[in-house]
């Protein structure tokens, strides 16, 4: 695993090596937000059984070597689960190419609906793994003393789907799909370049997360101010940001900070967006300094 990550992919593993008896080992982050690609390298052998990591960091925008990473991890017999959530609204994303083994995504950040999302996984896996839940739609032949199991991918679906999320979430891709991924990706890094340039020119202001490779997230904070009171007076001004630990206390434990602020720009943000935010974040510095 890695320091990168967000919760949702550090508490499930923890709570599997408490029941397992397994060991954790994590990839360390630098000052940029990257991952130490030689200490990976370091940590793989033989006894090494999964790898799992997120495609971009929903904190910091870095965005990891996936395909380079999981060809390391498959060298030495390892199964890789790659938390694709924050890639598959910013990126076209090819499964078969980066050859993961699990690939999991998220329909709410892809401008759909909560509570539905999926998981990919090859197929000789997901016709090894038993059925994590029991129900109907999930079975072939159901009798008293035992059971015997749907195919792909019904094994893992026991009873009644999100169908209302499910459609929504269809036609929220419909939406990206003809306004064009590529298109998406071009308009968010203009915008994560013309945003960064702005908050950099405000005195004071520190950006986390400045990996060559990066998705359109601005995490920053304010020197000597706390990231809530900031967040707090640009929701007043009616400028959405998100301020605290992302779901991701490991990271910020690395930075010694108590959280950021962060603006995570979209295909709907505009440079007029950026704009206001400057200006916010200018008359919330002026309030509190």
């Amino acid at each position: 695993m890695t320091q990168l990550e967000h919760h949702s992919n550090l508490v499930p593993w923890q709570m599997l090596a408490q029941h397992t008896g397994a060991t954790l080992r994590y990839v360390p982050i630098d000052g940029r937000g990257v991952l130490d690609q030689a200490v990976y390298q370091s940590l793989l052998n033989e006894r090494t059984k999964l790898v799992a990591f997120n495609h971009i960091s929903n904190a910091l925008g870095t965005i990891n070597p996936v395909k380079a990473m999981t060809a390391a991890a498959h060298a030495v017999g390892a199964v890789v689960v790659v938390d694709g959530a924050q890639a598959l609204p910013h990126s076209h994303v090819d499964v078969q190419d980066l050859d993961v083994d699990f690939y999991a995504g998220s329909a709410h950040k892809m401008y759909g609906p909560t509570g539905v999302g999926l998981l990919y996984g090859k197929t000789a896996w997901l016709e090894t793994l038993p059925p994590y839940q029991g129900g109907g739609e999930m079975i072939s032949e159901v009798a008293m003393d035992q059971s015997s199991y749907a195919g792909l991918p019904h094994k893992f679906e026991a009873g009644t789907p999100n169908i209302a999320g499910v459609i929504g979430w269809g036609a929220a891709l419909s939406w990206m799909q003809q306004v064009g991924l590529e298109a998406i990706e071009a308009h968010e890094q203009a915008l994560l370049a013309y945003g960064t340039e702005r908050l950099l020119a405000i005195p004071g202001v520190k950006i986390y997360g400045v990996a060559p490779e990066k998705a359109a997230v601005l995490s920053f904070n304010v020197a000597g101010v706390h990231p809530y009171d900031v967040g707090t007076l640009l929701d007043q001004m009616g400028i959405a940001v998100r301020t605290g630990q992302h779901c991701t206390q490991p990271i910020m434990d690395c930075f010694g900070i108590p959280g950021t602020i962060r603006a995570s720009l979209a295909a709907y943000t505009s440079r007029e967006d950026l704009d206001a935010l400057a200006r916010g974040l200018e008359k919330a510095i002026a309030l509190l300094a």
